[in-house]
């Protein structure tokens, strides 16, 4: 367990300790932004990939029964998290890496982005809270929590650096989107059309979704509908 507790704190740390501190841009000025992103992509890869093994040589201590109430709970979720992942990294992200400046503005609030500014980051976050509620344990509940952490805590820091860094545009983005899924459309300041999301999109996810529910007991060693 002191692994997996080391492996966590490695990797918020390198993530929000690097990324989000004025130790990013020092570094992009003397290595360059694309020797800058390749070295931080290893270090955080390598960080999941410390979590995910240490967790797999935890112990199983308990902190509440799984109950078929808990195992009901990813296969709820992780439908919607998984039409996010699919819609969210499929389609052109006005805030991601990269990105250029002319992409960031009212215009850009379209498709999967009027429900949520951060669809693939709530994926993330939705599969982690479903799966540390399904689980019930002590590792599961560090890594579940460190890898939930590391995408929701994430989407408020994005938010920040842009507000920072491009304040006209930003302001006209946020204005009409949300971070929160859904709020902006509860709000009206948003609508949601699922013919720019893609029907296809929707599809997909699903899909993977069946397969990985077919897959699971062979990948992860549990059966999701056992404990129904």
């Amino acid at each position: 367990m002191t692994q997996l507790i080391a492996a966590a704190l490695f990797l918020l740390a390198s993530h929000f300790g690097i990324s989000s501190t004025p130790l990013r841009p020092w570094l992009v000025a003397r290595i360059g932004e694309r020797t800058y992103l390749g070295l931080y992509s290893l270090i955080a890869f390598g960080a999941i990939a410390w979590v995910i093994r240490a967790y797999a040589r935890s112990p199983y201590v308990e902190l509440w029964p799984v109950t078929a109430g808990t195992a009901l709970v990813p296969l709820i979720v992780m439908p919607f998290a998984l039409v996010l992942a699919v819609a969210g990294l499929s389609t052109p992200n006005p805030t991601a890496v990269g990105a250029p400046a002319e992409a960031l503005g009212g215009d850009a609030v379209r498709g999967i982005f009027r429900l949520t500014r951060h669809p693939f980051q709530w994926s993330v976050g939705l599969w982690a809270a479903a799966h540390l509620i399904a689980n019930g344990d002590v590792a599961g509940v560090i890594m579940f929590g460190a890898l939930g952490a590391l995408a929701l805590v994430g989407t408020v820091l994005i938010d920040r650096k842009y507000a920072a860094r491009r304040d006209a545009d930003w302001q006209e983005f946020a204005a009409i989107s949300s971070n929160l899924p859904f709020a902006a459309i509860l709000a009206g300041r948003q609508r949601l059309a699922f013919a720019e999301i893609g029907w296809w999109r929707v599809g997909l996810g699903l899909a993977v979704y069946l397969v990985l529910l077919a897959v699971h007991p062979w990948l992860f060693g549990a059966a999701p509908l056992a404990g129904l």
